[in-house]
């Protein structure tokens, strides 16, 4: 086994971290990640996240009613926590008493690492993350992960969401505007291109295959060029 970054899990000839840089937002991001999205810690989004962003934490379970970590970070009075969560009652950036509620505390802003399906399990083994305030986005994206398939465009990766989430932020003064969040999104476009680049060297027969499925792949894929 090629040797591999401690921080971003990649091996040394594609370690990431030289493409980002920590930001120091003054916001704190809890990733709350899915044991499967632990385990592909290679292709994962989260990380990214996590390395980009100063104060960061990433808190690994299914269950997290009892979590003393993220129990103790949401009965911490000097923070607001939200869940980043889409649905009718979801604040945005336009929402003046948003930032309003901010006001003398620190934005902590909880995240869902996992797919959709198993998202969704979280939230029915948490309900409790539904009491919080829950926020979205003002504007819809799509992603760029063309590696990986989404059931809609609109349904983005991790690190995308805390770098839109981010820019939109900027927008009403939470986040100051000097804060550039681009080498976030550096490091997973290098990913994106190291993951295609990887997937055609297998279809070409200059890698060995790692996947079971691997054969069903025999058209070479376009690198973006971001």
């Amino acid at each position: 086994m090629s040797e591999r970054c401690y921080k971003c899990f990649k091996p040394i000839s594609n370690c990431l971290c030289k493409y980002t840089k920590e930001l120091d937002t003054g916001v704190k991001f809890v990733l709350l990640m899915h044991p499967k999205e632990f385990r592909r810690q290679r292709t994962g989004t989260g990380n990214i996240a996590h390395i980009s962003l100063k104060n960061s934490q990433i808190i690994v379970g299914i269950d997290f009613s009892k979590n003393e970590q993220l129990q103790s970070l949401l009965n911490n009075p000097s923070y607001y926590p939200v869940l980043m969560y889409p649905g009718e009652n979801a604040w945005t950036i336009r929402n003046e008493e948003f930032k309003n509620q901010l006001i003398n505390k620190t934005l902590l802003v909880i995240i869902l690492d996992a797919t959709w399906f198993c998202a969704k399990k979280m939230i029915q083994h948490n309900p409790f993350l539904l009491e919080l305030p829950q926020v979205s986005f003002t504007n819809t994206y799509s992603s760029i992960f063309t590696f990986k398939r989404e059931p809609k465009p609109e349904y983005i990766s991790t690190v995308e969401c805390c770098y839109y989430f981010i820019k939109e932020l900027q927008q009403i003064g939470v986040i100051n505007e000097s804060i550039n969040p681009e080498p976030m999104m550096d490091a997973f476009k290098q990913m994106i291109k190291d993951q295609l680049t990887a997937e055609n060297e297998r279809i070409m027969g200059l890698r060995p295959g790692t996947h079971s499925y691997d054969n069903k792949y025999t058209k070479l894929k376009e690198i973006p060029n971001f």
